[in-house]
């Protein structure tokens, strides 16, 4: 089912929209506009997923085991020391 409804285009959006048309590489204005909305939705669901996720690890961090501070800094230093070494740098 397919619901009409008015919308504004700036005349760079509606220029861009009918090229495409143009060029064949949409069959109308509407198909340009759905293909837009719908990678718009999947960008939104996946951003969601992202954020979810991450949101969901930092709770797993908050719950989970610590490091002292100074386990932390060997850490942080032996993977400084790491890089220099793969990056060929000196200390």
């Amino acid at each position: 089912m397919s619901v009409k409804s008015s919308i504004s285009l700036t005349e760079q959006q509606d220029a861009f929209a009918r090229s495409l048309v143009e060029n064949g590489r949409y069959s109308s204005l509407s198909s340009v506009l759905q293909q837009g909305l719908e990678l718009l939705r999947q960008k939104t669901e996946t951003e969601a997923a992202e954020t979810e996720a991450i949101r969901e690890l930092i709770q797993r961090r908050l719950n989970g085991p610590t490091l002292s501070d100074e386990a932390m800094a060997e850490f942080v230093d032996d993977m400084i020391e790491r890089k220099r070494r793969a990056l060929g740098v000196e200390n």
